[in-house]
């Protein structure tokens, strides 16, 4: 054992338990642990294996957070050793020696001449210090005084600047031959030119034309297969028409993973010297760090865990590229380690903002993103941000006037999302804290709206009056414990009375049958022949919520006011505060509005637009929420109007945007090998409706390109008939064995997470003992992101999930060579989807549905020219008209699961070898 170092390494999987290389029975690392300190690599996962959630040690995760802050590193023992440049343990018994050898590595650089982040170190190690962090005395001993008093996080951070407004953008076409011309530089000098690109990129320039008729955009809906190269298909007559229209084009995602992958594939269209200028990552206000939270929490705003993971934040930020707490440069095994809690209450979630009355303002990580957004060429964001900034109306500093939709075939959802409208408790109750503030004395900052605006109205008699009228208004939303009250039947208030109302009709309709796979889970039932008990209960919440809405509307025309005019004190950023408490207070009055709107229904006819349901949230029987949900029937409507219709240009792509009705043999040996009865008939309609872009005056420009991979040769479909759904048993054992098969590198996907539990708990041991890890979503205490970067790091091992799984992973190469589908993933029957059947054609849209989630399955498996892989379906019927999900050519067989496993080992001996 290392000098200094007199602490015992502790390692716990599915293989075994180990402490100093010896093997220990649970209860004795259990009994050993809580005695004595140990070294460990990811306190929760240790914790989870040993099932002891107690566990607290020398976790060497936070010694690398502290000493390399904003570093990527897998939080595994060879994700570690990469980073570290030491050698991979072999076995579980070798990774206690390799704990110890990494904390010394990693605290003897505390001392080294050439440490990078070695400024505000020390103050935050004496910090830390007094807090007794287990790391605390071995990092302040080898950490010498600064010569001079080291500035903290919250003075070193670069100033953002005030810039003019971007003049709009110059009315250009791009020309074909120009399009060519930037692809080829991005490709750089000896690349594939590939001619599916580059017509790619020609009908992506479409969108990039001047509009010939108002609120009539060009759209270009393009569908590439994987493998094309889309992303700098449309990169290039993006930059191209940004950097000679001088505009700026949004590049909208559905996943962050997607997110990370475009900012990569920009540094191909801009030198680094210029890329942070010209390349902005946009995410919500919720995901950035707030730096009075911050500071409120490192000054004894935390205690405890959250205090300590105050400071190690506290230290990223002064490091971090942009301040994303979510999907950024913050390790997202962070989360796991101190608890989502601790991260939620370094952000803006509750839109509490002071904007320029806070005094970080001139720093604020949200601020420098929103104005760097104003000139940047290029803008990432995501569906939801770009859709919530034109309900808006603002693109929060850059109009939206040429926008990239990649990921397309989620805009339905993102859609049906944003336009929705949810009376809930959770909502209700958030409402009220945003005015009256925390019911409790609780960790953070957070004030109510008087404590926000006493300065903005201090001179107004009649706004002050406002807003003591909507303090008292706001008394009628729930309060805390109100989910206990409901339980219980004494709720108060007219909102609680509503809710409780709800949850009875909920309860006396919903089925929740005992011993039911999704018993204890979530119920629904239609707003249809509404209980007399909900219908007064609505009317007494309506009165209440609009009594609220009136101080609140009140008070934003004082603030509107002051803008029209303006006193000798508002200065720019004292405008900006103002500007944005009343954009806080408008938003709020929207949402009690639409509340409002809804509760009008419960007592009348349907609105053929809309469906609405009752519902209470429920996990394993734990209520979490109770409401009335309120979604458009086509939420396309509102998206056309809202995004598309002001916008200029549109692109919207994806690998799956068109639906294939389905032609193949319906039963007979043809379909059982894989041959075809005839090809799919590409159906552009079904993409148009699921767009929007039907309800525009200028039809869309079509253009698709097959993908050049040989999915005859290098993918295979197997469908296994031989395995009852429901036989858990058999499921596992068959998950089992195809991931012994397949040698790992396994991706499998579930449609319900109770049986995706009861597979893991029957095979996670097993698999690690024969050496094949198995890490699970909704199991194992880590975050998905992470997951998915273990799993793109460990060839051996396989992960397990569901949806978010499904979409948006992209693991190329020996990480990913099986994808195994529990089921057909067929939409569950709730009330939203039962209304959206009947609606756009029966069974063909839950077809449409259904065949989309399996082309996105199967689009987890090639990533690559090279890459090989095999897609095991289970299911005993799947319907053959299902298949044509896949890509032409590929093999599709129907066999028993002895067979299924003989296939998936043979394909391992032709393809690459796992390092």
């Amino acid at each position: 054992m290392p000098a200094g170092l007199p602490y015992p390494a502790l390692v716990a999987n599915h293989a075994g338990i180990w402490i100093d290389a010896v093997p220990v029975s649970r209860g004795e690392a259990i009994r050993r642990a809580a005695d004595t300190p140990h070294l460990l690599l990811n306190a929760a996962v240790t914790a989870s294996r040993l099932g002891y959630p107690e566990l607290s040690g020398m976790d060497l995760l936070e010694l690398f957070a502290f000493v390399h802050p904003a570093r990527f590193v897998v939080p595994t023992t060879g994700g570690l050793a990469r980073v570290l440049d030491l050698p991979v343990p072999g076995d579980g018994a070798a990774e206690s020696g390799f704990l110890r050898d990494a904390a010394a590595l990693l605290l003897d650089r505390l001392g080294a001449a050439d440490w990078r982040e070695r400024h505000g170190a020390y103050g935050i190690a004496q910090a830390l210090g007094r807090l007794r962090w287990s790391w605390g005395s071995e990092v302040a001993r080898r950490i010498k005084a600064p010569e001079r008093p080291e500035r903290t996080v919250f003075t070193t951070l670069p100033k953002w600047e005030d810039a003019p407004p971007r003049a709009k953008p110059r009315d250009v076409a791009v020309a074909d031959g120009e399009v060519d011309a930037r692809l080829d530089r991005m490709l750089g000098i000896g690349a594939e030119r590939r001619e599916g690109q580059r017509a790619y990129a020609r009908a992506a320039a479409h969108a990039f034309r001047p509009r010939s008729l108002a609120s009539a955009p060009n759209v270009a809906l393009i569908e590439a297969g994987t493998g094309i190269g889309k992303t700098l298909g449309y990169l290039a007559p993006a930059t191209l028409w940004a950097e000679t229209a001088q505009g700026t084009v949004w590049l909208s995602t559905y996943t962050k993973a997607l997110q990370r992958q475009l900012d990569h594939e920009t540094a191909r269209a801009y030198d680094p010297t210029v890329k942070a200028a010209k390349v902005v990552v946009r995410k919500g206000r919720e995901n950035y760090l707030c730096l009075l939270n911050l500071e409120d929490a490192v000054q004894g705003g935390f205690a405890g865990r959250p205090a300590i993971f105050a400071q190690l934040a506290a230290r990223w930020a002064e490091y971090s590229r942009d301040g994303d707490m979510v999907g950024g440069d913050l390790p997202g095994w962070l989360m796991t380690l101190f608890g989502r809690p601790a991260f939620a209450a370094l952000t803006d979630r509750r839109g509490e903002c002071v904007y320029a009355g806070c005094p970080h303002y001139r720093t604020c990580f949200i601020e420098r993103s929103t104005r760097a957004s104003i000139h940047a060429d290029l803008v990432i964001a995501n569906h939801a941000l770009v859709m919530i900034n034109a309900v808006r109306g603002r693109a929060e500093g850059a109009a939206m006037t040429r926008i990239v939709f990649d990921e397309g075939h989620h805009l339905f959802d993102a859609a049906d999302a944003t336009f929705a409208v949810a009376l809930t408790g959770n909502e209700a109750i958030e409402v009220r804290r945003w005015i009256l503030g925390p019911e409790k004395t609780a960790r953070g900052r957070r004030r109510g709206l008087s404590a926000r605006l006493s300065d903005l109205i201090s001179y107004d008699t009649e706004g002050a009056l406002a807003l003591e009228e909507a303090s008292r208004a706001a008394r009628a939303l729930p309060a805390d414990g109100w989910g206990a009250r409901l339980v219980a039947g004494i709720a108060d208030g007219p909102v609680e009375l509503l809710l409780a109302a709800v949850r009875a009709q909920v309860f006396a309709r919903a089925a929740d049958r005992p011993g039911h796979s999704e018993a204890g889970y979530s119920l629904e039932t239609e707003v249809a022949e509404v209980q007399p008990a909900v219908v007064e209960a609505a009317e007494g919440a309506a009165q209440a919520l609009e009594a609220l809405s009136r101080p609140l509307a009140a008070l934003e025309a004082r603030l509107v006011a002051v803008l029209d005019d303006a006193p000798d004190w508002l200065d720019g950023a004292a405008r900006a505060r103002v500007e944005g408490a009343a954009a806080g207070l408008r938003l709020r009055c929207q949402t009690l509005g639409s509340w409002v709107g809804l509760l009008a229904r419960l007592g009348g006819p349907a609105d053929a637009d809309f469906i609405d349901w009752f519902a209470v949230d429920r996990i394993e029987g734990r209520e979490l929420d109770v409401g009335v949900h309120r979604h458009w029937l086509d939420p396309t409507r509102p998206l056309a109007k809202a995004v598309f219709e002001p916008a200029h240009g549109v692109v919207v792509t994806s690998a799956t945007l068109r639906a294939r009705t389905a032609v193949r043999a319906s039963a007979g040996n043809s379909a059982a090998n894989g041959a075809d009865s005839g090809a799919p008939d590409d159906d552009w309609r079904t993409s148009e409706l699921r767009t929007g872009v039907t309800h525009l005056a200028l039809p869309p420009q079509r253009f698709a390109v097959d993908s050049p991979f040989d999915y005859a040769t290098n993918a295979r479909v197997l469908i296994v008939t031989d395995i009852k759904r429901g036989d858990i048993p058999a499921l596992a054992t068959a998950y089992r064995r195809l991931i012994e098969a397949a040698d790992g590198g396994t991706l499998g996907l579930f449609t319900a997470i109770a049986r995706l539990r009861a597979v893991h708990a029957r095979i996670a041991d097993p698999l690690a003992k024969a050496g094949f890890p198995l890490y699970a979503q909704h199991v194992d205490p880590i975050d998905t992101g992470t997951l998915v970067d273990i799993f793109r790091a460990e060839p051996r091992a396989s992960l397990i999930g569901t949806d978010a799984l499904r979409d948006g992973v992209d693991v190329p190469g020996q990480s990913l060579r099986l994808v195994v589908m529990e089921g057909v993933p067929w939409p569950r029957p709730t009330v939203l989807h039962a209304a959206r059947r009947a609606a756009f054609g029966g069974a063909a849209y839950d077809d449409l549905v259904t065949a989309g989630r399996l082309a996105q399955a199967f689009g987890r498996l090639i990533r690559r020219a090279d890459d090989r892989g095999t897609f095991v379906l289970i299911g005993p019927a799947v319907p053959s008209r299902l298949l044509t999900a896949f890509p032409a050519g590929t093999r599709i067989d129907r066999v028993g699961i002895d067979d299924a496993v003989a296939a998936v080992s043979d394909s391992q001996h032709i393809a690459a070898p796992v390092d």
